[in-house]
């Protein structure tokens, strides 16, 4: 029976998706572990290390699918050590050959590539969501170009926008977030097999070629020394997976607000027999924007317990090793449950553009004192300008007055400019600046990158 959320039968698939739930399965990770211990016997077979027919019927008939879990796990309960009763399986499993099973390699040489190799499915999974994030982000942005709405800082109006400029903030996000997963590959998809401390001294002077044969039949890269006390590699994978989690974390709290009843600018996708409240039958709640923002932080928590994981002791322990085995799946199930989520909202988005020119007019005018105040200030100087503009602000404000009404009004103001000049610099259309353009410069940074092919 589950006793983790991830596993749950009814709430996992809001943490982590059955795609990655497989990929860090517990029946996965044997199998991986089999496959390491089958490149090293084929490697060793190969360069005379074990004898060829014994790397050929270790190769034949090491199977993980025909082993039992159930009796692997018995095992190990009584031995009290996390591989031993893999390597007796495998031994029972290929015969006589199984005297060579493992020859030269220690736990943690299979355990960390066998690991790896689930960080490559993993990474294959995460790099197609990303970029498809990105793609959605990318039709978004230049749909809504040119559709204005409230930008709002500190939690305030402050001034016109385009939500096309606000996707394209996110989309240019994860631009680099492509990038950052193209740079590190090569870093993290790097395989261990060096013996007990990392020296070859029990394989002898094959063991350098023996590893990177093992390595490359495994498709992963050769590291230059062994890195079983340097978890730098998990470290930095983990620091990317935070940035994109982070990302994502933000856009779902960004929407969850511009989805409130007041502001109602955006909505998740809304599907037939969808229940908001089991009281409230009206509730159209943001359950899957919270559940986009909620799957950070404990992401963040689980890629802390990584970054501790770099302190090892001498050449190698399982203090920090272990903290790896729990954070590792996390981290990379929350991954996978936001981005999907992600998907889904964006790729359903409602937009409700009446309802964000509507709320650019809230404050009767008082969202464009950045325009006048620059506008008079060409006449007047811009600190009197803004010293003038902001009394008349403050008086509209306290007074429930339009902002224009005030300004007609103000002696110090009304001979500087015209009603029809000062209608066009109320005009919310009018001062976008350079919004619609960027949205073109960061698409076309997009394309032109090469991360979005």
């Amino acid at each position: 029976m589950a006793s983790h959320i991830l596993d749950f039968l009814v709430l996992g698939n809001n943490f982590g998706t059955s795609e990655m739930r497989a990929v860090w399965s517990e029946q996965n990770r044997l199998e991986k572990q089999v496959e390491v211990e089958v490149a090293l016997a084929q490697a060793e077979g190969e360069l005379g290390v074990i004898p060829a027919d014994a790397a050929k019927t270790i190769v034949s008939k090491a199977n993980a699918a025909q082993l039992s879990l159930e009796e692997i796990a018995e095992q190990a309960a009584k031995a009290k050590h996390s591989l031993m009763s893999t390597i007796n399986a495998l031994q029972q499993q290929v015969g006589q050959a199984g005297q060579f099973i493992h020859y030269g390699a220690t736990t943690q040489d299979i355990v960390d590539t066998a690991t790896v190799l689930q960080l490559k499915q993993s990474f294959s999974i995460i790099e197609r969501d990303t970029k498809l994030v990105a793609l959605e982000l990318k039709r978004l942005a230049k749909q809504y170009q040119y559709l204005p709405m409230v930008g709002r800082t500190h939690g305030m109006q402050a001034l016109p926008t385009t939500f096309g400029f606000k996707l394209a903030v996110w989309l240019d996000e994860f631009v680099r977030h492509l990038q950052r997963l193209n740079e590190i590959k090569q870093r993290v998809l790097v395989g261990n097999i060096s013996g007990a401390i990392c020296t070859y001294a029990s394989i002898g002077k094959l063991g350098s070629q023996v590893e990177e044969r093992a390595l490359s039949r495994l498709g992963l890269n050769t590291p230059n020394i062994g890195w079983q006390a340097a978890r730098d590699r998990f470290s930095e994978y983990a620091s990317v997976i935070a940035l994109i989690s982070g990302s994502l974390g933000k856009i779902g709290n960004e929407f969850y607000n511009l989805m409130r009843t007041e502001i109602n600018e955006v909505e998740e996708p809304f599907s037939d027999g969808k229940i908001g409240s089991t009281t409230m039958p009206h509730k159209r709640n943001p359950a899957a924007l919270e559940g986009l923002a909620s799957l950070t932080a404990p992401l963040l928590k689980s890629v802390a317990l990584i970054h501790e994981s770099m302190k090892v002791e001498h050449e190698r322990d399982a203090m920090s090793w272990r903290a790896e085995w729990i954070a590792l799946p996390e981290i990379n199930l929350y991954i996978s449950a936001q981005l999907q989520t992600a998907l889904a909202v964006l790729k359903g988005l409602k937009v409700n553009a009446d309802r964000m020119l509507a709320n650019l007019s809230l404050q009767n005018g008082l969202l464009l004192s950045e325009k006048v105040m620059f506008e008079i200030g060409k006449r007047l100087g811009k600190q009197t300008a803004h010293h003038l503009v902001y009394q008349c602000a403050m008086r509209a404000f306290e007074q429930n007055q339009t902002f224009k009404t005030v300004l007609l009004a103000d002696p110090n103001l009304n001979q500087e400019f015209s009603e029809a000049e000062l209608d066009s610099w109320l005009d919310p259309i009018n001062y976008l600046g350079l919004a619609p353009e960027k949205v073109d410069q960061v698409i076309d940074y997009a394309e032109q990158s090469g991360v979005l092919a």
